[in-house]
């Protein structure tokens, strides 16, 4: 027999006032998810755990990151897919950024040298 508990608790006291609204409403989603499979502090816990792998790339022990593979799988589906198509970062190190610099002054012939900055 599977064990149930309560499901009498608000999730909406668990909001972070300095939580961007796209992490609340995931994490959100997890809680409702699995609300009464779980303990409230556990489930608190796991939706954390989850949206610190999703959002920060944490990694945990290996059981812990199976067992959230396999919570968030139906949650995270639409999440991912959008993540898929957004633009995405590319940092650049001070060296890299200004040593392209310098070649596309050396290979802009229109450029006069005291007009280069």
């Amino acid at each position: 027999m599977t064990q149930t508990y309560s499901t009498d608790w608000d999730i909406e006291k668990y909001r972070d006032d300095t939580e961007p609204e796209e992490h609340w409403e995931l994490r959100k989603a997890f809680m409702e998810a699995h609300k009464g499979n779980f303990s409230e502090e556990y489930l608190v816990a796991l939706a954390r755990t989850f949206t610190n792998i999703e959002f920060m790339g944490c990694s945990y022990p290996a059981a812990v990151m199976r067992r959230i593979a396999e919570l968030s799988k139906d949650v995270a589906k639409t999440y991912r897919e959008n993540k898929k198509t957004k633009l995405q970062r590319t940092f650049v190190s001070a060296s890299n950024a200004a040593e392209n610099k310098i070649k596309k002054r050396q290979s802009d012939p229109g450029v006069l040298p005291a007009a280069r900055n």
